[in-house]
């Protein structure tokens, strides 16, 4: 791994609606769903909560990600969602694929299974999901997961991203 002065994956011709919505900011969501071998994460902050009876959690993800197979797939179509802190900024770039996660980003942190997947032991802010509908919008696949149980915690040091950096939020 080199280290270097600028982003390393900065695009060389910036796309100006990326560009748009890097500027946005906001908290970082860990993402994860499946048991066993089929576990699948992703750092995601492209989403967004809608109140409501019953809530929803709308999302943005890669309709190549493994996470997005595993949500979307034959499976429970169930995922956890879970606020990173300060302290996670490591575990947001292995889940990300932009750090080295030797033996997979799973084994970078404590993980305990839940009926919606497996959640970082110590995100203090989580919920567990459902998928109710899945649309193609843009690159993206816009999911909506209706929010079957809430928990949350003390959120001291919010990890937050703004222009492909991480922040204390």
């Amino acid at each position: 791994m080199t280290i270097h002065s600028e982003h390393p994956f900065l695009d060389p011709e910036p796309d100006p609606v990326r560009r748009f919505r890097g500027r946005l900011g906001g908290a970082v969501a860990l993402v994860t769903a499946g048991a066993g071998r089929e576990r699948a994460g992703l750092t995601v902050s492209s989403l967004m909560v809608a109140n409501g009876e019953p809530a929803r959690v709308v999302m943005l993800l890669d309709p190549d990600s493994d996470l997005h197979d595993v949500v979307t797939g034959s499976g429970e179509h169930r995922a956890v969602v879970q606020l990173l802190a300060w302290r996670h900024r490591h575990l947001a770039e292995a889940f990300a694929g932009t750090a080295p996660a030797p033996g997979g980003p799973f084994r970078a942190a404590e993980f305990e299974d839940t009926e919606w997947g497996p959640r970082l032991s110590d995100a203090p802010t989580w919920v567990g999901v459902r998928l109710e509908t899945r649309t193609d919008a843009g690159w993206s696949s816009l999911l909506s997961l209706v929010v079957e149980h809430v928990h949350v915690g003390e959120d001291d040091e919010p990890l937050g991203s703004r222009r492909g950096r991480w922040v204390r939020l």
